[in-house]
């Protein structure tokens, strides 16, 4: 009960202290100033992430990171058992990527300003029309270098049986004509999910697999 609640008041006390930052990220964003601007936003993400992890108690073994290919954007493709799969992938493959979130995120105050100022993608799912213009926010992305992370299952498995992968991280990889990495997350529903929400210390194995070429597809 203790680590949940000091989990949950450093979350949005960590979020309030970084505004000034924020505010800085978001005026070197309409400078042009972009490099600047990704390089605040990256250690601030990456630096929010990675504490909440640490206060969890998370214990991350991570292989493979090998095969991320070097100089070129990816579709990180993964599987989703609970909540704690965000941070993984935005503080464990060396630095955050713009992740295709669920529409419900933007209701957040500050979680949704940083993850606009990361370029993520809000998806509605009960708006299948929607779905055309992620593909061109993602594939547009893509094209000026930045990785995409997607969750294809598009919901929480909780540990329990894979659901079924939807198209569309292949579809935006075939389209930009860039590798997909598989990434296999083992034991993040331990983390909160297995404990009725209540936050305890977990063993996390994160794989990552060999990419699949597109060019030919």
């Amino acid at each position: 009960m203790i680590r949940t609640i000091v989990w949950f008041i450093y979350f949005w006390m960590y979020l309030l202290v970084c505004t000034p930052m924020l505010i800085k990220a978001k005026k070197l964003r309409k400078l042009g100033q972009n490099e600047k601007h990704d390089k605040i936003v990256c250690n601030y993400v990456k630096n929010w992430a990675q504490r909440l992890l640490n206060l969890a108690g998370a214990k991350i073994k991570v292989t493979g990171l090998g095969n991320i290919p070097k100089n070129q954007p990816v579709v990180f493709v993964a599987n989703h058992q609970g909540y704690f799969d965000i941070p993984l992938m935005l503080s464990q493959l060396d630095y955050p990527h713009p992740l295709i979130a669920k529409a419900e995120i933007k209701k957040l105050p500050l979680i949704r300003s940083w993850m606009q100022q990361l370029n993520c993608i809000f998806v509605d799912r009960d708006d299948p029309k929607q779905s055309m213009e992620v593909m061109k926010s993602a594939v547009n992305l893509l094209s000026q270098g930045y990785s995409v992370t997607i969750f294809p299952e598009g919901t929480r498995n909780r540990g329990g049986e894979i659901k079924e992968f939807k198209a569309g991280g292949i579809r935006i990889a075939t389209k930009a004509k860039v590798p997909i990495v598989p990434v296999c997350i083992d034991g993040s529903y331990k983390l909160m999910e297995k404990n009725n929400m209540m936050i305890r210390p977990a063993e996390v194995k994160i794989s990552i697999l060999e990419p699949i070429y597109t060019e030919s597809i």
